[in-house]
């Protein structure tokens, strides 16, 4: 076994048995493995023990303020963030084992790690985002905290932060079907967050968004290398833009339809 270090992996979770133990097994380095989960009624909550997790029950409070509670709850300041669904590299972890020490003893704030995704049980080649996306999950938290918001989340920070080489893997929605419940979920969260900020509504410009949505991945992002699967994807991206768009207008023109479309959600588990 290697030897730990003053870190804690943190993942959040809801009905994640399927993912957890990959994703927990892929730091063996980690001094402290947190789960915090909101209610998982899967084997969640006991494979995440069995794989040598502390887990703590939180009710949702949507990503941000999810995660800043993982944070608070960490044993360690310096804290590594995955998703359920993701998982080190064998080089990732080899390279984190090697830096870790040097990077904690110094004062960055926090490191960004590179996310390779498999979508549709197969990597993709081409797409730009899905080669080696750049992202904040390694963090001091004196020195970082999430933006408190429901969903699409970021890691904020002031300074200069260190790029690793190795890459962290995403197996990216097992089906379509889980990528449109996604969608579902990630727009209401986000047009509530538009309602917070009274955002105006400016429906005249979905067209024009879906157009440039979908151009931006197809042909500026490199998906139409990828074949259909990188159609699939410019196709969700676009769609997934303008649906916000239309769904804000419902939800501000309906007021209603808030309450009814959460009870809905919440009744089928895509709450979160």
């Amino acid at each position: 076994m290697p030897a730990s270090l003053p870190l804690t992996l943190a993942v959040i979770t809801h009905n994640e048995a399927d993912n957890i133990a990959r994703c927990l097994d892929s730091v063996p380095f980690a001094a402290e493995k947190l789960v915090v989960d909101s209610g998982s009624d899967d084997a969640t909550v006991a494979i995440a023990q069995a794989h040598g997790a502390r887990v703590l029950h939180q009710d949702w409070l949507g990503f941000g303020a999810q995660r800043n509670f993982a944070s608070s709850q960490c044993r360690h300041d310096w804290i590594l963030v995955l998703d359920a669904d993701e998982y080190l590299s064998p080089a990732l972890t080899d390279e984190l084992q090697r830096q870790l020490p040097a990077l904690m003893a110094g004062d960055a704030p926090a490191a960004y790690l590179r996310r390779s995704t498999i979508y549709m049980g197969a990597p993709m080649r081409w797409y730009r985002p899905a080669m080696g996306e750049r992202m904040a999950r390694l963090y001091h938290r004196g020195r970082a905290r999430w933006s408190d918001v429901r969903v699409h989340e970021s890691l904020r920070f002031e300074g200069a932060a260190p790029t690793l080489r190795g890459v962290f893997n995403h197996t990216n929605n097992p089906t379509l079907v889980h990528k449109q419940l996604k969608v579902l979920r990630y727009t209401e969260l986000k047009c509530r967050d538009w309602l917070d900020k009274g955002k105006p509504v400016r429906m005249w410009q979905s067209p024009f968004v879906f157009v440039a949505a979908f151009a931006k991945d197809y042909l500026f992002r490199l998906a139409f290398l990828d074949g259909w699967r990188g159609f699939m994807i410019a196709h969700t991206a676009a769609s997934y833009a303008i649906y916000k768009r239309m769904r804000y207008y419902e939800m501000v023109n309906n007021p209603p339809s808030v309450a009814s479309a959460t009870a809905l959600l919440n009744k089928h588990q895509i709450d979160r």
